[in-house]
């Protein structure tokens, strides 16, 4: 990616640190293989750097054109592939949902009272269309006892059929359980994103990755963006880690022996894609300049600022929502929710530097990005260390990001 900090109105002096800091802190203790940061400001690319290693056992260095596991930064996607049908009238936001998931229009609530009696009773509102791209839908994950991090991709797999289940046999499987709460108020990060590209299956006839190809993909010129990676670009695919109990780094997923080699049969709008740095820049260009990249408008720009409104109600805070327990990709504190994003609150609320208004969200391999329309500015990270939260690598590099703007 060519750079040029001046036209980004960025002090490429401080920008630097951004290197110190990950190589010092991060790459040479080996507390992650290797990443990516890309800074845009103003429509130019004031900043992006690779260090480390995409693959420690292969002693391969991240290169411009790697590719990684973006998991939960599907999500904005998927949302933003929602909107373009808004867009053409396929829906309202509080539509029911059962619209176009029939067998859903007589899902009821478990409701448990203090003693711990457990009953069925009928939701305050139906599921809404808006509730699919807020979490705020009321399924579970199928289970019983508590939804913790730790049983959630048993429970996703399960939910999905199988290893080599489907959208349709998870939106079949989840009619037969209640809904643990009442849709529209409460949060609960699960299977909501990939009930919305199910729905976007159904509104266009075509299926997801084809929708996306034509309708983000092609327009936006991201051609290494995909459910998966064909084989003469899997030399590419970064290899993902997780940390052992002392600390060091193991690898859990070999891009030689991914997953990622074959389509999948589940296209998971919630978490399935792969991309590169370059690509989801791009990506978050297009929503920086109101939904338009290069000429190529790919959503309004009205609909942006729609996607980007905090829409809890009264404007109001994530942990006065999340359900207990569960888990949230940014935390809960001074963050709002917008359709697929999270919003800031302000500097005061989330006690960071920024701007209220900013919106963002990032992966289980703790690949990040954000948005400031205040500034003009979007920030990509990329590696891939599970899980996300181990490190605090959206907060680090917002220390590191606004000293550097010098106009």
């Amino acid at each position: 990616m060519k750079t040029d900090p001046d036209a980004a109105g960025l002090d490429a002096r401080l920008l630097n640190r951004i290197g110190d800091h990950l190589r010092e802190r991060y790459i040479e203790p080996q507390k992650i293989a290797g990443c990516q940061v890309a800074v845009l400001r103003h429509g130019a690319v004031g900043y992006a750097e690779s260090f480390g290693s995409m693959d420690l056992e292969r002693a391969k260095p991240v290169a411009d054109d790697t590719i990684w596991r973006i998991y939960s930064m599907t999500k904005p996607i998927i949302g933003v592939a929602l909107m373009t049908l808004y867009e053409r009238g396929h829906f309202q936001l509080n539509d029911p949902v059962s619209r176009w998931i029939p067998a859903w229009k007589d899902l009821k609530v478990r409701e448990r009272s203090e003693n711990g009696d457990v009953r069925s009773v009928e939701p305050h509102h139906p599921m809404s269309v808006r509730d699919t791209l807020m979490h705020m839908t009321g399924l579970g994950w199928g289970i019983d006892g508590p939804m913790q991090m730790e049983r959630f991709m048993e429970a996703m797999v399960a939910l999905r059929g199988g290893a080599d289940g489907t959208l349709e046999q998870m939106v079949t499987n989840l009619a037969g359980h209640p809904l643990e709460f009442h849709p529209g108020e409460r949060w609960l990060y699960g299977v909501s994103t990939d009930i919305v590209g199910y729905l976007i299956e159904q509104m266009s006839g075509q299926r997801l990755d084809d929708f996306l190809r034509e309708n983000i993909f092609e327009p936006l010129q991201m051609g290494d963006t995909g459910f998966s990676v064909v084989d003469d670009d899997i030399g590419r695919l970064a290899a993902n880690y997780g940390r052992r109990r002392n600390k060091t780094l193991a690898l859990i997923d070999d891009p030689e022996r991914s997953s990622y080699r074959r389509p999948p049969s589940f296209l998971s709008g919630g978490g399935g894609l792969v991309s590169t740095l370059e690509d989801y820049a791009r990506f978050c260009q297009m929503l920086v300049n109101g939904g338009e990249l290069d000429g190529v408008r790919v959503v309004g720009r009205k609909t942006v600022d729609l996607m980007r409104t905090n829409h809890l109600p009264n404007n109001g805070e994530l942990r006065h929502y999340a359900v207990p327990g569960g888990y949230g990709e940014v935390g809960f504190d001074g963050v709002g929710f917008g359709l697929t994003m999270a919003v800031g609150l302000g500097e005061a609320a989330t006690q960071t530097v920024g701007a209220a208004g900013d919106y963002y969200w990032g992966g289980a391999a703790s690949t990040i990005f954000w948005i400031d329309p205040n500034e003009d500015l979007a920030v990509v990270f990329m590696t891939q260390l599970m899980p996300s939260g181990t490190f605090n690598f959206r907060g680090q590099l917002r220390a590191l990001v606004y000293p550097a703007i010098v106009d």
